[in-house]
């Protein structure tokens, strides 16, 4: 077996190497466009004339729809393919970016960003695609590159984006420099279905026997997936209730009732198909070599809603945070102290998926997250004391651990069961959205050395949570409708 670190990334040459490039860049062009509008709230605020609590319901809405997105999303991607599915969300999600640009009232421009929640979900399509293309002892390292190379799009449309508004000029600056991102990304759909294929040549593209809800392969794991629905719905509440007069006062209370009602209703819909589902096989029976075990994907989305779930919270506030703690820094200043987090994403993510084809799955994510939690602890102790250079040194060695568990945790996902790596993508993915919720709303009620402390000692469930991971070892078996039977190397780690 060749080594884990010999992927020479600039071999272009390689079928597998530009797959991983023409994906990474799609994922950073999805977090660009998602994210094109923060680095220019105050422009957007100021030229239509918004108050502060229009802003923060723009804010919220921007993730809303995200959570229900990369479920649906991963069904979509395991059933037609990575390729047909990123292309189309990139080509959609360039009309949404465009028309949230042009838009002149703020029902409009609240619509459009609500809208462009569902961009958030294109991380999803390339964990599919690039677990297609690297045998079990390099998917951790692509996937980490591909994650953390197109994470950086958000960091990279704040660095940008106010320059190119300048450049533009103008009251509207703003707007072409919103609309420029929308029109590369929907070039770019272009250029991807041209390029991108689903698997290398003569590979086959397993797909899940049924669509509309995941498969589980024994009772008990069936009552695990319902129960695992149940934050996903709560964390849609906790959002109808911060966008009701309890909140930013985006909408009556009569509307967030129906809201929860709406939600209610879609949880039992989803129920009865995850029933209907599975029930069928489940009662004749699962052949011993098809199963596979949902507590490893339940570990997963625990895991997930630690680590990506406080990333996505704490890069939130962490400009604020530095801004009230340290005397005599300017806005600019604590927002460059505070990119530093998510300036890590570019080494960290592909590190940890590294560390994880290296030195083991589980090994690797108990570190990990350990460090994650210790990480949260030391920033829980930072106050205006401290000097600023050890308090930015705390910080990026938290983002570290934080995100190269990411990397650990989607290494991982794609030896679970290869026709539903999607799915199973998707439901994590969403977990993560979870947990920004849940940590942005203790956040609204504590003060900041309390939020790191929570999720520090959240991180510890995660760790005891991870004691049960199994390793994946041996293969994986996926069966054709012909009854053809595959088998997928999974490693020996």
């Amino acid at each position: 077996m060749s080594d884990t670190g010999s992927l020479n990334l600039l071999r272009f040459s390689d079928p597998k190497i530009k797959t991983l490039h023409l994906t990474w860049f799609a994922f950073f062009l999805t977090f660009a466009v998602w994210f094109a509008h923060a680095p220019l709230l105050s422009s957007i605020q100021a030229s239509l004339s918004l108050t502060d609590a229009q802003i923060r319901a723009l804010l919220i809405l921007n993730v809303a729809i995200t959570i229900p997105a990369r479920i649906v999303v991963g069904m979509l991607v395991d059933k037609y393919g990575p390729r047909i599915i990123y292309s189309g969300l990139l080509i959609i999600s360039a009309f949404l970016c465009i028309g949230f640009a042009f838009a002149n009232t703020y029902t409009s421009l609240a619509i459009f960003r609500f809208l462009l929640g569902f961009v958030g979900a294109g991380f999803v399509i390339g964990i599919r695609l690039v677990s297609e293309w690297f045998p079990a002892h390099q998917v951790g390292t692509a996937e980490g590159i591909y994650g953390g190379w197109g994470n950086f799009g958000s960091a990279a449309a704040a660095m940008l984006l106010p320059t190119i508004a300048l450049m533009y000029g103008g009251d509207d600056g703003w707007r072409y420099a919103i609309a420029s991102v929308g029109v590369v990304c929907g070039l770019y759909g272009l250029v991807f279905y041209k390029y991108a294929r689903n698997t290398p040549k003569g590979s086959i593209y397993f797909k899940p026997k049924k669509t509309g809800a995941m498969e589980v392969t024994s009772w008990g794991d069936l009552w695990l997936l319902i129960a695992m629905n149940i934050p996903m719905y709560l964390a849609l509440g906790i959002l109808a209730w911060r966008l009701s007069p309890a909140g930013v006062n985006l909408f009556d209370e009569s509307w967030m009732y129906i809201f929860l009602g709406v939600l209610v209703v879609l949880f039992i819909f989803q129920t009865q198909q995850t029933w209907r589902i599975n029930a069928e096989h489940l009662r004749e029976g699962v052949p011993e070599m098809q199963k596979y075990s949902f507590k490893q994907v339940g570990i997963l989305n625990v895991a997930y809603f630690a680590t990506f779930g406080s990333e996505l919270a704490v890069v939130s506030m962490l400009p604020l945070f530095f801004l009230q703690t340290f005397e005599g820094l300017t806005p600019v200043t604590a927002g460059l102290l505070a990119s530093g987090f998510a300036f890590m994403n570019l080494v960290s993510r592909p590190m940890g998926g590294w560390f994880s084809d290296k030195f083991g799955r589980r090994r690797s994510m108990l570190v990990l997250i350990a460090g994650l939690a210790v990480g949260y602890f030391l920033m829980g102790l930072i106050d205006s004391y401290w000097w600023i250079p050890l308090a930015v040194l705390v910080t990026m060695a938290c983002s570290f651990f934080v995100q190269a568990g990411e990397g650990a945790v989607f290494s991982m996902i794609p030896l679970i069961k290869r026709s539903m790596t999607g799915q199973i993508a998707g439901m994590a993915g969403a977990y993560g959205n979870v947990g920004a919720v849940v940590y942005l709303t203790v956040l609204s009620f504590v003060s900041y050395s309390t939020f790191f402390f929570v999720i520090a000692a959240s991180a510890l469930v995660g760790l005891v949570a991870i004691l049960f991971l199994d390793n994946p070892k041996g293969h994986i078996t996926e069966v054709l409708p012909d009854g053809t039977v595959h088998t997928i190397d999974v490693g020996h780690k």
